[in-house]
């Protein structure tokens, strides 16, 4: 005798793995069940039962437990990227259900690198605050890159060139870098200068970067050259770099939005500007499964509005 389909289980088993989904991919983001339940405002017992049963159903194991530590098998990766999607997905059509006029509240949770997050970020905070007094910001601000999981946060901003699969990112802006000297190391390099004139000038390193020393420029006729400098000074912090510059110590490349102000002063000169680098991106990041509430997406029109206006008037 066939056996009759059930739509409600079908519905319901359905269900129960999409909450299943949400609780492992909590456990991969957190690295622990304790973290995941803390954040999941359940206990530790559900989450860890829920994870048991997605695996005894799909007989599969999807993580590895020991007492340290967890971390998600092979087979638990590729299904945390799809989780990952879906819950994304979700997160959207949940988004879209928000009546507009929905005032943002609570705390605003966030980090930015130091020199975007002074020169932009801090200004479009301000703004958010004065346009939704129920909010609350609590920014980090730091040339070392943050992972807004392992830090509980709602947003980073990025700069630069995202490596992060597991994250959720939407470009907002792109920023030039840009070679600058003071005025008297700038005319030591005279008129004709090339990039490879510079390697044999001081150079202030940015030591987060993952190559300091190494550059490509390339010009209006498709040429490109590639020179190896030689870093008088190294610092681990883009201000302690732009300082260094302004201090004649040596030249250096910043972003266009750490050296604007500098550049129309005089205080600054750009070297080479015959020749360009790469551009880079400016990201907001967010976890790839973490409901991004109204504050969020009232801080980023904010943030998107500076932005536009800091490219304007470059």
């Amino acid at each position: 005798m066939s056996q009759a389909y059930n739509h409600r289980d079908g519905a319901d088993r359905g269900l129960n793995n999409l909450k299943r989904m949400a609780y492992f991919a909590e456990v991969v983001e957190t690295g622990s069940f304790t973290a995941a339940a803390d954040r999941l405002g359940i206990t530790k017992a559900v989450v860890s039962q829920q994870v048991a049963k997605l695996e005894r159903a799909f007989e599969t194991t999807l993580l590895v437990r020991t007492t340290r530590s967890v971390r998600p098998t092979e087979e638990g990766r590729a299904f945390y990227e799809r989780c990952a999607r879906v819950l994304s997905e979700a997160e959207e059509a949940f988004d879209g259900l928000e009546a507009d006029d929905r005032a943002p509240t609570g705390l605003l949770r966030l980090t930015a690198p130091f020199d975007y997050g002074v020169a932009v970020v801090v200004p479009a905070i301000a703004e958010f605050h004065r346009r939704f007094p129920a909010c609350t910001a609590d920014l980090v601000i730091s040339d070392r890159t943050l992972d807004p999981v392992e830090k509980d946060m709602e947003l980073a901003i990025r700069v630069g060139w995202l490596t992060d699969s597991a994250l959720r990112a939407r470009r907002i802006g792109s920023f030039q870098q840009i070679l600058v000297a003071s005025p008297a190391l700038a005319a030591s390099l005279g008129d004709g200068a090339e990039p490879g004139h510079i390697a044999d000038l001081p150079f202030v390193a940015n030591s987060v970067l993952r190559d300091p020393l190494g550059w490509t420029f390339s010009n209006g006729e498709g040429q490109q050259r590639s020179v190896r400098v030689s870093a008088a000074l190294a610092i681990d912090a883009t201000l302690g770099v732009l300082e260094a510059v302004r201090a004649g110590v040596g030249l250096s490349i910043l972003p266009d939005y750490a050296v604007q102000a500098d550049l129309a002063s005089g205080r600054l000169i750009r070297v080479l500007p015959a020749w360009s680098l790469e551009s880079g991106g400016i990201y907001a990041v967010t976890p790839a499964t973490r409901f991004r509430r109204a504050r969020v997406t009232a801080f980023l029109d904010i943030l998107v509005a500076w932005e536009r206006r800091r490219a304007q008037a470059q």
